[in-house]
């Protein structure tokens, strides 16, 4: 069992997206898709002459942007990826973190509903997974009072795994992290990355990767792998990363 990562930019790369689905058509592995969708969401805001700021990394996500943010999210986003699993023959399901038996709460005023996962209870992914279903979660989630957060999709996809105990994927649109040389990685570490990053081998966007992968596997005691869909199905393709 495996939990996908789906970065937001590859939302709107069909090719991509259809070459996954294949892929998960083809091997019958129970598979949960979580995914973000923060290119989206800007583009809704802007629509709406909202003005969006980021700290640290993080949307602030006042309560007037909601509305927008959860549509670009909980919808669009996320209707955009059932419209193409139907279309590749899977049974998708569309749903939130609340869906998945992840409760949130708020990490701090400054960042207005910007949440983080705060308490797990049995939800219905296992169920869904019995029955044939891909669930397809949003980073969108909920608090006890049933006030909405915009939560980190990184965060997000960690939540899950724990929760269910499975594998988890950062999917990107590179087979694996590469060397100098433009060879895959098949192991890193936090030494090795380290070094790496310290030489300019592992920077930009690939950084911001490899780093959550990391945080990801210090916070699941596991590793995670870091791979493009073409590769998901070898067990040691992409590249493991490890504390």
């Amino acid at each position: 069992m495996k939990v996908i990562k789906l970065g937001g930019s590859l939302i709107e790369q069909p090719n991509e997206i259809a070459g996954l689905f294949q892929s998960l058509l083809e091997t019958k592995d129970k598979t949960v898709i979580v995914h973000g969708g923060g290119d989206l969401a800007q583009q809704w805001l802007s629509t709406a002459g909202a003005k969006s700021e980021k700290h640290d990394g993080l949307r602030v996500s006042p309560e007037e942007h909601m509305p927008y943010i959860v549509g670009a999210l909980a919808g669009c986003a996320n209707k955009k990826l059932m419209s193409q699993a139907i279309a590749a023959g899977l049974k998708p399901i569309g749903l939130t973190l609340h869906e998945a038996g992840i409760s949130c709460r708020k990490q701090s005023a400054e960042l207005g509903q910007v949440g983080i996962c705060d308490s797990f209870e049995p939800g219905l992914i296992d169920n869904l997974l019995k029955c044939g279903y891909l669930p397809l979660i949003s980073s969108i989630g909920f608090g006890q009072k049933g006030n909405w957060f915009n939560v980190n999709a990184d965060d997000a996809a960690v939540a899950v795994a724990a929760s269910i105990g499975a594998d988890l994927l950062f999917l990107t649109d590179v087979e694996a992290v590469l060397d100098s040389n433009g060879k895959p990685l098949s192991h890193l570490n936090s030494n090795t990355i380290y070094e790496l990053t310290q030489t300019g081998v592992i920077k930009d966007g690939m950084l911001v990767k490899v780093r959550g992968a990391l945080d990801a596997a210090k916070r699941l005691r596991r590793c995670v792998r870091i791979g493009s869909w073409n590769v998901i199905n070898q067990t040691h393709s992409g590249t493991q990363i490890s504390e």
